[in-house]
């Protein structure tokens, strides 16, 4: 009775308070939350502020979870809100369920709820060269012994078919996918749609099935002797949902220590509607790092998309937002083992992010024209172009491969970082996630031309890329050199945020003084901003590069007076964050007018408005 009681006493209270406030936004409500009327169940994700473990072991998967299961107030709210319960992830403080919209202002004014994000659909950031080994120098790893060996790699993607490539020793008998298992309603982890497997044989394919008499190349991942945890999350068609991918990472976590995870390869992405610190997704990475797992997150492919006057900036997708990932670039190997003459691709995602402003990229891989293993059914049977003929690697060969393929996008080059991370813990087992993004980030190749352009034959519309810290961030993945590199960083390796002050018309990075990139940097004078650090004098901030008078960030910038910041933007009307303290202040790298000087690249319509830069697609197109 009294029990009854103080439940009772418990929705009287929230049900006060979320009619108090109906009027105004709950600031714990996604946007598409907002307003929710009726007694249709919306599917959503809810984060906690504390731990809500089940009592009983209840849960299995997105088959069903008990609501009884779980724990004190827990319990208790999603009882009363009419809540059906789909999941429960421990490691992440997550619920997964389905909650009558007329019930989400009463679950998002529990004092023990953080968050209630849509479970929003997700997908797979790869479009429609057997080079990108060479162009990040991973030959020299192997050279040394290096190949990932003992390091576990998370896969979240669209499942791994099993392949010879995935196998070694006796008869094949050893396999390298060590552990599967489906996020998908109803299906196997196998492959159907041929995503997860492509970007798995960029992670640790051995090159089995080209290896031999009468082959005259080979396709080997970077990390050809580690261990995959096959974490199927994207149906045939390439989709899935923020909650599959929460559960995946969540299982990632708990596998830890079984399979030695230390890297987290997620090749796909979402829009981003809320800030990093709010969505489910990037608090989920974040608890993976915490974890001591160095997580890998594609850019996205939106590089391309001008709807709003931004020329592709600000198109990052989510969890590629998080500032504590190392998010991904896709460069083009232009068919030729020497990086030297390696491109950007020009539907490779520029930062900064959308309402945080976080500088993104952090680095770019190779991820155009990638040839790596087939499985699944569904891209081989929309692209039938993409697949490898034979008689590109078989002596004598005709018709078209049955073991690889081609895919063009981020999601390529996440795996190549991801498979360079593996092998630098090899290496050094004792390095953190955050020196595993120091080293990378520090070392990068950084010999840039100002500017590149390519010409859709279909459109024939050209595109123009800038070389700037947007669209290509500390530069080229180089293993050879983040091996040979001894630094050990000791803050975090948050990426910096790009900061628009309005008082003078000028943008600023910011840098977080508990960060590596702080004034105390652990590389001295020679630090991550200086001569030959993470940007360099000779890529980003030299008279020739980008930031100089007639590019794209000058007085003939493309965006003239309408650009990402606008007056929506995540400063406000206050954002005179910096001053004459900033990063970059009159003694800085850029000198006393900053970035982009008086007539600062961001106007007044927003990248985000009514018509943002988010299309049906997340694909782009590849490039020759």
């Amino acid at each position: 009775m009294l029990r009854n009681l103080v439940v009772g006493l418990l929705l009287f209270s929230l049900t006060l308070s979320a009619a108090a406030t109906s009027s105004a936004p709950n600031p714990k409500l996604a946007p598409e939350l907002q307003g929710l009327t009726g007694t249709a169940n919306v599917d959503v994700v809810i984060q906690y502020n504390t731990s809500v473990q089940p009592t009983q072991q209840q849960c299995s998967g997105l088959i069903g979870c008990v609501v009884g299961g779980l724990v004190s107030v827990v319990d208790d709210v999603l009882n009363l809100v009419g809540a059906v319960v789909l999941d429960v992830l421990g490691n992440l403080n997550v619920v997964h369920a389905l909650v009558p919209a007329n019930n989400l202002q009463t679950l998002a004014n529990d004092s023990n709820v953080k968050y209630v994000a849509m479970n929003r659909p997700i997908n797979g950031q790869s479009t429609k060269g057997d080079f990108y080994d060479y162009a990040v120098n991973a030959p020299y790893a192997w050279g040394l012994g290096y190949t990932g060996n003992g390091v576990g790699i998370a896969v979240v993607d669209s499942g791994i078919s099993d392949r010879p490539d995935f196998h070694s020793g006796f008869l094949g008998l050893t396999n390298h996918v060590v552990y599967s298992q489906s996020f998908v309603p109803n299906v196997g982890a196998s492959d159907q749609y041929g995503h997860g497997t492509h970007v798995a044989g960029i992670l640790a394919g051995n090159g089995s099935s080209s290896t031999g008499w009468g082959y005259t190349k080979t396709f080997v991942g970077v990390a050809p002797n580690a261990n995959l945890i096959n974490l199927k999350v994207l149906d045939a068609n390439g989709s899935g949902n923020d909650a599959a991918v929460l559960a995946a990472i969540d299982k990632a976590i708990s596998l830890k220590s079984q399979y030695n995870i230390r890297v987290l390869n997620l090749s796909i992405g979402r829009p981003i509607m809320e800030s990093y610190q709010q969505d489910p997704l990037c608090q989920a990475v974040e608890k993976a790092y915490q974890a001591g797992i160095v997580v890998v997150v594609a850019a996205g492919n939106g590089g391309r998309d001008n709807v709003s006057g931004n020329n592709g900036y600000g198109t990052i997708l989510a969890p590629g937002n998080d500032p504590y990932v190392i998010t991904v670039g896709a460069m083009k190997p232009m068919g030729t083992p020497d990086r030297s003459d390696d491109l950007i691709a020009s539907y490779s995602a520029k930062g900064p992010t959308a309402l945080d402003g976080v500088v993104k990229p952090d680095l770019v891989a190779p991820g155009n024209q990638v040839i790596s293993l087939l499985g699944g059914s569904t891209l081989i049977s929309e692209y039938p172009s993409d697949a490898l003929a034979n008689s590109y690697y078989i002596s004598g060969g005709i018709g078209n491969s049955t073991n690889y393929f081609i895919l063009n996008g981020t999601s390529m080059a996440t795996p190549v970082v991801s498979g360079a991370a593996a092998v630098m813990l090899q290496k050094n087992p004792s390095l953190t996630p955050d020196q595993v993004k120091a080293r990378m980030m520090k070392t990068a190749y950084k010999n840039f031309p100002r500017y590149s352009s390519v010409t859709d034959p279909t459109t024939g519309i050209t595109y123009v890329s800038q070389y700037d810290i947007f669209t290509v961030g500390a530069g080229y993945l180089d293993l050879q050199a983040a091996l040979m590199n001894n630094d050990l960083s000791s803050g975090a390796m948050k990426s910096p945020y790009a900061t628009y002050d309005k008082t003078s018309g000028s943008v600023y990075l910011l840098n977080d003084q508990s960060a590596v990139w702080g004034q105390s940097a652990v590389w001295g004078q020679s630090a991550v901003w200086g001569t030959s650090a993470v940007w360099g004098q000779g890529v980003l901030t030299s008279q020739s590069a980008v930031w100089g008078q007639g590019t794209v960030f000058g007085s003939s910038a493309v965006w003239g007076q309408s650009a990402v910041w606008g007056q929506s933007a995540v400063w406000g009307q206050d954002t005179t964050v910096q001053g004459q303290s900033a990063v970059w202040g009159q003694s800085a790298v850029w000198g006393q007018s900053a970035v982009w000087g008086q007539s600062a690249v961001w106007g007044q319509s927003a990248v985000w408005g009514q018509s943002a830069v988010w299309g049906q697609s997340v694909e782009g197109p590849g490039e020759k």
